[in-house]
């Protein structure tokens, strides 16, 4: 029998995420702090086979769902392949998009199982968008979504918010969900990353949010589970949710199980951790990945990493000597 994969303060971990590449044809400063960055050669990615291994590996130590993400999972070209395949493990599948190529894998989608699919999206208003991302693809992006509410995926709308950039838009988006049941906002604090010119001044906090919410809005909160990221909430009468995912403010590590497995085949037991497990160089060596995996997660620590937290001025410190997010998958 299979061990679950376990921590020392119990958290058993069933969630994995996999990053397909650190590619992405937006340049969001977040998530990309440069323009022109430097990708991964090819041959240090994890290939198709090996996703499915490794993943293979994952859903037979007790992971339930998996989401892929990048980057952009979408720009890699064997990424229908990758679903398909992935969509045969018992185990739910999901994936975290921009949106921008998801015309073109409607039934790629559909034919894996997937049902409910995370979309990035920082504001309503195309010049903002063109700002944000240095992309003029809005029209585009919001198109695809109303593509895919019509192919009847649940869709959550996943904004990063920063102050002076796009808090304003907070309610706008509270608005979307009121008539549309498959619609659901997810609103995150900006998270420290290397290279993303965070500091505790750019945080639209947890309680900001909720006030400059209820200063428009009636809403109820709903019950959660152990391991949510979100705390959900309903407008009154309204059909979708929204939550926020106050990683800075209000963390929820306590029920934490997620796997993080990067492009190349490191595993992270922690988003902000900077320790790694190459886990690609010995499975092509063909050896057991397993103990690697267990001994990763018994050095988890409690909270962020272990770093000190995020108030101090040695916070930013301790984050640059992190990945950028789109090096290590959302």
């Amino acid at each position: 029998m299979t061990l679950p994969i376990l921590d020392t303060f119990g958290r058993k971990h069933t969630y994995l995420r996999i990053s397909l590449t650190d590619k992405c044809n937006l340049r969001c400063t977040y998530c990309m702090p440069q323009e022109e960055m430097q990708f991964m050669p090819s041959k240090w990615l994890m290939q198709a086979d090996e996703i499915e291994v490794l993943a293979g590996i994952l859903v037979e130590m007790g992971v339930e769902k998996i989401r892929l993400t990048g980057g952009e999972p979408l720009v890699r070209k064997d990424v229908g392949q990758i679903m398909e395949s992935l969509g045969k493990l018992p185990a739910s599948l999901t994936l975290t998009t921009n949106a921008i190529y998801a015309e073109q894998y409607i039934p790629a989608l559909k034919n894996a199982g997937v049902t409910s699919l995370n979309v990035s999206l920082d504001t309503l208003k195309r010049e903002r968008f063109q700002q944000v991302t240095k992309r003029d693809l809005f029209s585009k992006t919001m198109h695809n979504i109303d593509l895919l509410l019509e192919a009847g995926f649940v869709v959550k709308l996943n904004m990063v918010v920063m102050k002076g950039v796009n808090e304003d838009e907070v309610n706008d988006f509270v608005r979307l969900t009121a008539a549309q049941p498959n619609l659901h906002v997810r609103f995150i604090e900006f998270m420290p990353f290397k290279g993303n010119q965070w500091d505790m001044s750019k945080i639209v906090s947890y309680a900001d949010l909720l006030s400059g919410i209820g200063q428009e809005y009636a809403f109820e909160a709903l019950p959660g589970e152990a391991h949510d990221t979100a705390r959900r909430f309903r407008v009154e009468g309204g059909a979708g949710t929204f939550g926020i995912i106050g990683t800075v403010t209000q963390p929820f590590c306590a029920g934490c199980n997620r796997i993080r497995l990067t492009a190349d085949g490191k595993l992270k037991n922690c988003l902000f951790d900077t320790s790694e497990a190459d886990l690609l160089t010995p499975l092509r060596r063909g050896e057991d990945v397993r103990s690697l995996i267990y001994n990763h997660f018994r050095k988890k620590h409690f909270a962020h990493g272990g770093h000190i937290g995020f108030q101090e001025k040695q916070a930013r410190t301790d984050y640059e000597q992190n990945r950028e997010m789109i090096a290590i998958g959302g």
